[in-house]
């Protein structure tokens, strides 16, 4: 037995011996399918172009000679058809969108009915060292994404991006059976929706081997929403993310730790949301893990990054729906995705529209307000002029109020004299003080909380206002005056330096000026009447104090507010002018009465 088992390894070693070299010599294998079986994944670096797709036994051996470098976990490797690398455009009624072969990804995302200077407004905002939206990566990383050239069609209403690949062994010799990946995008006809499908499917009959610490791939949305900015003040400006779990009726603000967070909970849909635009990713019913970021490197102020991981895959076929919501802040938008319907997608009871910043309380004041502008952008299509009209709609209401605040504080300066007088009288007795203050205020019958109950009274209508009017989408590139301010949603700037004042910025916004120097006068001429000497100091305060707090609070606010508040300002002037002047001419009269009561030292008072 011995003879017989060495003779049987001799033979077959010499058969061996002779076969491959008859095979090397006469049957050499194709130079583009050799170029194929070295092809590996690098990070940032296109593939070479190749020719045919390779089947499991003839890429299972990799030759000793090729040094692997990739850094993708499990050294995924692309084996099929490498497709172009230049980027291309894909247009609908909606969107323009930018694919990039390289990734399957998106490179630009514009919005065709929405415009930014002119231009469709650019719904990725990123660097030059930024990624692309929507590519993929291998298991948990979130560093180095799949960047393969893919293969791609368009077919439709759909892109199509198809690529083959393995993972090789440890030693990084061998590839193991390759698996298809294929990304499609589909988008609607007259929707802000689109669709992602991720499938995978193996070449033999056992789970797809893309799995990585139970992990499968990680689809990420990187690395932010446009439009561009420059800094975010969290009020005028800002980025913010929601989730919405399954099962919850409302949404909820989510608070990063160290720039991040995640979530194993099933969540309907997670959103990053800015004043004016949304990203909302609506994953399908596999338990994904939801990563958020916010960092502020690859040159940008601030990246906002969401990331779903798709857990391991266990059967040989496998297909994952994402889809997204990626438009403007409007309801009229948002919920047609609640009735299926009313959108291309056939989908219902998403409540996206919870995804719109919350109003206040005051909410149904906010649409009452925004129903007249509406109206009145009808008859004088600009909207900075249903603002100057609205405001004085408003004071015309407001009028009979501040009139009662004004008189109060009228009659409340006559009284000053008085005032002091029992202060001098009881100077060391503050119960005395306040016991004939109230006798005096009963006698003269005034209200010493006349003059802030109206300001109380128009302080809902002032929030209400204030909330519209910083967030109302309509006025997004609604232009008022050409050259001045060209944008209601933004603050007019009238120049800009070459270098950066503290607290202001390097651009010089003339309304807040404006409004700063009309709330100054306006307080000048209401203490001029109202204010007795013991007052003095607080009212200085009052006078320079608050509104210069409120031009550096108020500097880089929408100017359709500042027009707001600058011509109620202005209208205040003028009715407390008018008051002023209402209340000299009485004094007058009265001096007058009293003098032809007393005419003289030896006058008798008339009876």
């Amino acid at each position: 037995m011995d003879k017989n088992t060495i003779l049987v390894i001799v033979l077959s070693v010499l058969v061996i011996t002779v076969g491959m070299t008859i095979q090397t010599t006469f049957f050499a294998p194709d130079p583009a399918t050799q170029a194929v079986q070295q092809e590996a994944l690098q990070p940032g670096t296109s593939p070479a172009a190749a020719t045919t797709t390779l089947e499991p036994a003839q890429y299972s051996q990799i030759p000793s000679n090729i040094a692997w470098n990739s850094n993708l976990p499990g050294s995924l490797v692309s084996v099929g058809n490498q497709g172009s690398s230049a980027p291309f455009t894909f247009s609908t009624e909606y969107f323009i969108v930018e694919f990039n072969p390289n990734g399957a990804s998106v490179s630009s995302f514009k919005l065709r009915k929405h415009l930014d200077e002119g231009q469709p407004v650019e719904l990725l905002f990123k660097s030059q060292e930024s990624n692309d939206a929507f590519l993929l990566y291998a298991g948990k990383d979130k560093t180095n994404p799949i960047d393969a050239n893919f293969r791609y069609q368009i077919s439709g209403n759909k892109v199509i991006f198809t690529q083959e690949f393995a993972l090789l062994s440890e030693d990084g010799k061998r590839a193991g059976d390759p698996f298809t990946l294929t990304k499609t995008y589909t988008f609607g006809s007259e929707d802000y929706l689109f669709q992602i499908d991720v499938a995978t499917k193996n070449s033999v009959n056992k789970a797809v081997p893309l799995s990585f610490e139970n992990a499968a791939y990680t689809l990420a949305f990187e690395p932010q929403i446009g439009p561009s900015f420059a800094s975010l003040d969290n009020n005028y400006n800002y980025r913010r993310f929601y989730v919405k779990e399954d099962g919850s009726s409302k949404k909820s603000q989510v608070k990063l730790s160290n720039g991040a967070y995640t979530t194993t909970k099933p969540l309907s849909w997670v959103a990053l949301v800015g004043k004016y635009f949304s990203m909302i990713a609506i994953p399908d019913a596999t338990n994904y893990t939801v990563s958020l970021s916010e960092e502020s490197d690859a040159g940008l102020p601030l990246q906002s990054s969401m990331y779903l991981t798709r857990p391991a895959i266990r059967s040989a076929s496998q297909t994952d729906t994402f889809r997204f919501y990626a438009g403007p802040q409007l309801k009229g938008d948002m919920a047609i995705y609640n009735d299926a319907s009313q959108n291309s997608f056939g989908v219902a009871n998403l409540q996206l529209e919870q995804a719109l910043d919350s109003s206040s309380w005051l909410g149904w004041l906010e649409t009452i307000l925004k129903t007249i502008l509406n109206l009145l952008y009808k008859v004088i299509p600009n909207y900075g002029v249903g603002i100057i009209i609205l405001t004085f709609l408003l004071k015309m209401v407001l009028y009979p109020i501040s009139k009662k605040g004004m008189e109060s504080t009228a009659k409340m300066a006559s009284l000053s004299p008085k005032m002091a007088e029992i202060k001098e009288k009881y100077p060391d007795n503050p119960t005395k003080q306040n016991e004939e203050m109230a006798t005096l205020y009963k006698k003269e019958k005034i209200n010493p909380m006349g003059g802030c109950l109206p300001m109380l009274l128009q302080f809902p209508i002032l929030i209400a206002f204030y909330g519209l009017l910083n967030k109302h989408f309509e006025l997004r590139g609604a232009m008022f005056i050409p050259g001045w301010i060209p944008d209601l949603s933004m603050p007019d700037t009238v120049f800009t330096f070459g270098f950066n004042l503290p607290f202001l910025g390097n651009q010089v916004h003339l309304l807040p000026i404006i409004y700063t120097v009309s709330m100054i006068y306006s307080m000048k001429i209401t203490q001029n009447a109202s204010t007795a000497g013991s007052q003095q100091s607080m009212m200085k305060f009052m006078t320079y104090g608050m509104p210069l707090m409120f031009f550096f609070v108020l500097y880089n606010a929408p100017s359709g507010l500042i027009l707001y508040w600058s011509v109620m300002n202005a209208l205040s002037i003028f009715q407390q002018l008018y008051t002023n002047k209402k209340k000299s001419k009485e004094a007058a009269e009265e001096k007058s009465s009293n003098v032809q009561q007393f005419p003289g030292p030896k006058g008798k008072k008339r009876t």
